[in-house]
């Protein structure tokens, strides 16, 4: 909870992965609000009132999850949401004259957005929203120390960038907005 309040601040793009990985924290634990109070938020170093506002937060996110049918599987309506803009001003960016560096940066990108989804079947996924994809699969990969192709982390790279940029572009947006 406090994480992802900073987070949304200061990086969309690491917020959305962290919140990728919190609805995958909530159903490793069953979407029980009980479990995840007693094995996960009671494992913090947290006084008590932060602790409740950790339990409240997650009691939230579960309610969420259950109303909006993602329990198994699928974001949350608000992470949806994010992602949506995220891809409005991706085209926006490339529409316009103005952002050559990020143009050049979508154009390296887009073979490995092109293999990445040949080899998914998920053809008609948004192009940032594929991105996203890969970047949480290799996090997920790192996690369970996997070993990660010399390809795979070239384009990696290339994504980490890409992605950087669109959310750098999208908090300037949110402080003044951009001009196209």
């Amino acid at each position: 909870m406090f994480i992802s309040q900073e987070l949304r601040k200061k990086n969309i793009a690491e917020y959305l992965l962290y919140m990728w990985q919190v609805e995958d924290i909530i159903r490793a634990y069953g979407c029980s609000l009980p479990r995840i109070r007693k094995e996960y938020i009671d494992k913090f170093d947290y006084d008590e009132d932060r602790k409740e506002d950790m339990t409240d937060w997650y009691g939230n996110l579960i309610r969420m999850m259950n109303g909006e049918g993602c329990r198994e599987h699928g974001h949350l309506q608000i992470n949806r949401i994010v992602m949506q803009q995220l891809a409005e001003l991706n085209a926006q960016l490339l529409q316009s004259t103005k952002y050559p560096f990020y143009t050049s940066e979508y154009y390296k990108v887009l073979p490995f957005i092109v293999e990445l989804r040949n080899r998914s079947g998920k053809k008609d996924e948004d192009e940032v929203e594929t991105c996203f994809n890969a970047l949480y699969g290799v996090m997920m990969l790192r996690l369970r120390k996997k070993e990660i192709s010399p390809d795979t982390m070239h384009a990696v790279k290339e994504i980490t960038t890409f992605i950087g940029m669109l959310s750098d572009y999208f908090l300037k947006d949110k402080e003044e907005p951009l001009e196209f």
